[in-house]
């Protein structure tokens, strides 16, 4: 994650940024020393500024999660704006179906090996959300990752992740415009077809 104005410097040492592992980021919390991360988020070693959500990316996320939770199948969980646990960051995706059921995660968050889609509603870090959170989330091997592109109108579907890449990426890009539907494939099982206007509103 590149040191910007959007990181913010909690410890300098010599001029650099501090950077933390996931482990030390949770004895910062239990600790209470961080505090007010509704406005951050834990990517890469760094708290990062969340965007200020819009009410595009509201609506967005509304249609999404009333879509994955009537067409959730069982042991699948719909997450909205809850953080995963992976091992260098601790995003909070706009949506996440976790394998697991109603009580599977009241005291912990989703691990990489329990999610099977993730997925980000962009519209004011595009870049950001196709680079650094592409990076880190096939890194973790996470096996499907959604951008819902709020801007260009489109759904871009990412999968095949190469974790172990120099730079972590996923292999195939696959972009959907209106008239389109995008596949909602489960463990490598199609589950349903929705259509990209049902998603972008």
């Amino acid at each position: 994650m590149p040191a910007t104005d959007s990181v913010i410097p909690l410890y300098v040492q010599k001029g650099r940024l501090w950077q933390w592992s996931v482990a030390r980021y949770h004895q910062l919390l239990q600790a209470g020393i961080l505090m007010d991360l509704d406005r951050f988020e834990f990517l890469e070693g760094y708290l990062v500024r969340k965007p200020d959500c819009s009410d595009a990316v509201r609506e967005a996320r509304g249609r999404l999660s009333a879509r994955f939770t009537r067409l959730r199948e069982p042991g699948w969980q719909v997450r909205v704006t809850a953080s995963v646990t992976l091992s260098d960051s601790e995003p909070e995706p706009d949506t996440v179906l976790a394998r697991g059921g109603d009580t599977t995660f009241a005291e912990r968050r989703p691990a990489p090996g329990e999610i099977g889609l993730v997925v980000e509603v962009s519209q004011t870090r595009l870049d950001v959300d196709r680079n650094d959170m592409a990076r880190i989330y096939a890194r973790a091997g996470l096996p499907v990752y959604w951008i819902i592109n709020v801007v260009d109108r489109q759904v871009e579907l990412y999968t095949d992740p190469r974790p172990a890449d120099p730079v972590p990426a996923y292999a195939t890009r696959t972009d959907y415009r209106p008239g389109d539907a995008v596949p909602l494939v489960l463990d490598g099982r199609p589950i349903a077809q929705l259509p990209v206007p049902d998603l972008l509103g």
